[in-house]
């Protein structure tokens, strides 16, 4: 378990449509504009042509998506006197903001924002197009729907001015763009451990099934490389997940004992292997004696260099990429069995001045891996991705008839801080599980 630190100080358009074609999600919906009572106009009613995009159409639940909304056309006018001299709106002077109503799997508003920019407009004439753009996180697996809302464009010429336009049916107005999102992959702890590594034929063993959904149905049973014997017994996982049994094992082909629910082993729901050795006890022939020497397996732990984890400074306003590594963490396996072993990291939400947080999904890993010389197994990194409270794997071997050796595991993280996160130090817990 490690602590971890970070202190704060244009999306892609979609495909171009031809010539003639309506581009994929423009919509139109009745608009009713409200001008600044300073410019004394009345209010504007009329279509409001609309489109919004994303940058990622299959995020991950915890990924950042950026959205931009383009408000083709407006029914709002300049807000000026049109029978002024200079009745004209200078270039420069409009910002457009705005709201995206998301509804489905995620529900609720992202707020976007658009650069200071556009040609002069003159008194009566309609206001250009104007492009927006925001983010927001999913949190939510499924179709998720983008609708756009309100938005207002505001003016900086001689006085700050307003203009809100909102729809003239908000429950009717139409869906621009839809995303469907998937969950993150969860890490499989399912584990076996075995009360003696080894036994004659017919001798029972105590076996401890963990991690599993309580109440689920488990199957432990024994192992010859990648098949089953014929060893084998059920068992109901308690309100913990763990299943206690006793497993007799007759078969001397059995070099392992697995533990896993529904109708076969699979490597989502089950246990790797816990080695198991069958001692032969056919009688010697007279004259002669049986030597027997045992190499007794040992363990699989981990030590992890360094303590908390620093990761940098990110510039208030700007937001953006903090940077760091978890530091080194050995792994060694002395068990020498057929078991291969995953190591799984998950993070808290970072939490910083008055209870303001950063979800931990905004935590991303680039995971190596490297086998030291003369190691049976060879160890392979998680992919690079979002840790999150979810959990990630961060590396692991596969199982094996033979196992073992010491593996250095390392990480590249990237903490997104979101713009204008208060100025501080924000604070999670990063736990790694071996097993």
């Amino acid at each position: 378990m490690a602590v971890l630190a970070a202190t704060t100080g244009g999306a892609l358009s979609a495909p171009a449509a031809a010539e003639g074609e309506t581009p994929p999600g423009r919509v139109e919906f009745p608009t009713h504009c409200l001008p600044p009572q300073e410019a004394g106009l009345p209010p504007a009613d009329g279509p409001t042509t609309a489109r919004i995009t994303v940058d990622d159409p299959a995020p991950q639940v915890g990924d950042t998506v950026t959205v931009t909304y383009q408000v083709l056309r407006t029914p709002a006018v300049p807000p000026l006197d049109p029978n002024a001299a200079d009745g004209r709106l200078p270039a420069d002077v409009l910002t457009p903001t705005g709201r995206i109503v998301l509804a489905g799997a995620q529900s609720g508003e992202v707020t976007v924002v658009g650069a200071k920019r556009n040609d002069p407009v003159k008194a009566g004439e309609p206001l250009p197009a104007v492009t927006m753009t925001g983010t927001f996180t999913v949190t939510a697996p499924g179709e998720i729907t983008l609708a756009p809302g309100a938005y207002t464009l505001h003016t900086s010429h001689l006085l700050d001015l307003d203009t809100t336009c909102t729809a003239a049916e908000p429950s009717a107005t139409p869906v621009s763009e839809r995303l469907t999102a998937t969950a993150l992959p969860t890490a499989n702890l399912r584990s076996v451990f075995l009360a003696a590594a080894h036994g004659k034929p017919g001798a029972k063993v105590k076996v401890t099934a963990a991690g599993f959904p309580p109440g689920a149905a488990v199957t432990v049973a024994g192992r010859a490389g990648a098949a089953e014997t014929a060893d084998r017994v059920s068992a109901t996982a308690d309100e913990l997940g763990t299943a206690l049994v006793e497993l007799p094992v007759t078969d001397k082909a059995t070099t392992g004992v697995i533990a896993y629910e529904g109708p076969a082993w699979s490597a989502s729901r089950g246990s790797g292997p816990a080695a198991y050795t069958v001692i032969d006890a056919t009688p010697t022939v007279a004259g002669t004696r049986k030597v027997t020497a045992t190499v007794e397996p040992g363990a699989l732990g981990m030590t992890q260099a360094g303590e908390d984890i620093t990761l940098g400074a990110v510039p208030y306003g700007d937001g953006g990429a903090a940077p760091g590594r978890i530091g080194t963490v050995t792994v060694t396996d002395a068990r020498g069995g057929p078991a291969g072993w995953s190591l799984t990291g998950k993070v808290t939400d970072f939490t910083g001045p008055g209870g303001v947080r950063i979800p931990g999904a905004s935590l991303s890993w680039s995971p190596t891996c490297v086998a030291a010389a003369g190691s049976p197994s060879a160890c392979t990194p998680g992919s690079a991705g979002v840790v999150g409270p979810e959990g990630a794997l961060l590396a692991s071997t596969a199982d094996a008839p033979l196992v073992g050796g010491t593996f250095t595991v390392d990480a590249t993280v990237t903490l997104q801080v979101p713009p204008y996160t208060p100025p501080g130090a924000y604070t999670a817990v990063l736990t790694l599980t071996l097993s």
